[in-house]
């Protein structure tokens, strides 16, 4: 492992008002977000689309890396460029998720576990002869009657760091991924709990598994209130829990913290973030790795016609400049409406 050379990407990762872009959506969800633009979804179309995207202006400025599908990496535009040639003329680093999705947990009751891990160590290096040098793996919990379990939370722990060790092993930075999920019920104070739960977890098995904290990325959920509680915490009080979580139960050696929006609206999203960085009491640098609250927009605008194709990167620029705006604490309502 050249523990420098992780340091740098990561590094260069979180530069400041840069945020990356997770672009890594399956097959199936991008399908779900074409079907709400009435776009066929299909290995063209999703091409297009991530196309006009990846060329935007809004790329070198605002944004540091892209989370990439593995069907995406092998893509060429329509001029027959790799898509992640065009990400690195821009000066941003193409990224790959690694994990395939979830199943069952085998007496879960509900609980599921990220798979993928099996022949990891022989994608490695392919994805990393086609530019990528940083990967994602998301591990997903659900609050509700007995859940998460201690089997769930200790499993998905152990994936998350035999994954990161292997991507440090092959010149690759992770960025480790344990997102609870805001679906539900739950109150604030059950998110922050087991947000806490879980954080203590992924890390003792990052110790154990010989992982550099230097040489990679936090992606966790911010606490919030589940989207079915009766009460909704605050955008202020969304920014104090989540640091004080993360302060207490993540390393001050992580890399930095690359936030994902996890379901919040665009704005919401921008906000907290804007909060968080405004509160000055983190020990990493903040920034954000957002999906939908990215793309929900320039999809919008496009909707399968090339003609709209200006209109979408712009639509792109301005939720890009957005957040980093709040990733700096410079955000405001004001600039959002203008």
């Amino acid at each position: 492992m050249d523990l420098e050379a992780l340091k740098a990407i990561a590094a260069a990762l979180m530069a400041p008002g840069k945020g990356i872009l997770a672009a890594d959506e399956s097959a199936t969800t991008i399908k779900r977000r074409f079907d709400l633009i009435g776009v066929e979804c299909t290995a063209e179309s999703r091409r297009d689309y991530r196309e006009i995207i990846f060329r935007s202006p809004a790329m070198a400025d605002f944004i540091s890396g892209v989370i990439l599908y593995d069907e995406t990496i092998w893509q060429e535009a329509a001029d027959g460029t790799p898509l992640s040639s065009i990400l690195g003329a821009a000066g941003v680093i193409p990224g790959i998720k690694v994990d395939e999705g979830t199943e069952a947990l085998p007496n879960g009751n509900g609980d599921v576990i990220t798979k993928g891990l099996d022949h990891l160590s022989r994608r490695l290096p392919k994805y990393h002869a086609r530019g990528a040098r940083f990967a994602k793996w998301r591990a997903v919990y659900e609050i509700g009657a007995g859940l998460p379990s201690h089997n769930a939370i200790h499993a998905n722990a152990h994936a998350l760091a035999r994954y990161a060790a292997l991507c440090q092993a092959h010149g690759i930075v992770p960025i480790v991924e344990p997102e609870i999920l805001m679906d539900g019920g739950h109150s604030v104070e059950a998110c922050q709990e087991v947000s806490a739960w879980a954080l203590d977890e992924v890390f003792r098995e990052l110790y154990f598994a010989g992982v550099a904290l230097e040489g990679m990325i936090l992606k966790p959920n911010m606490v919030v209130s589940g989207r079915k509680h009766g009460v909704q915490a605050g955008r202020a009080e969304v920014a104090e829990r989540t640091l004080a979580v993360l302060r207490a139960h993540a390393p001050a050696a992580v890399a930095g913290v690359a936030f994902l929006s996890g379901g919040q609206s665009d704005e919401d999203a921008t906000a907290h973030l804007d909060a968080m960085a405004r509160l000055k009491t983190a020990p990493w640098p903040l920034t954000f790795s957002y999906s939908r609250a990215l793309q929900a927009a320039p999809q919008r605008a496009w909707a399968g016609r090339p003609e709209n194709a200006a209109a979408a990167s712009a639509a792109f620029a301005h939720r890009a400049r957005m957040n980093s705006l709040a990733s700096l604490g410079q955000w405001s309502p004001e600039l959002e409406a203008g």
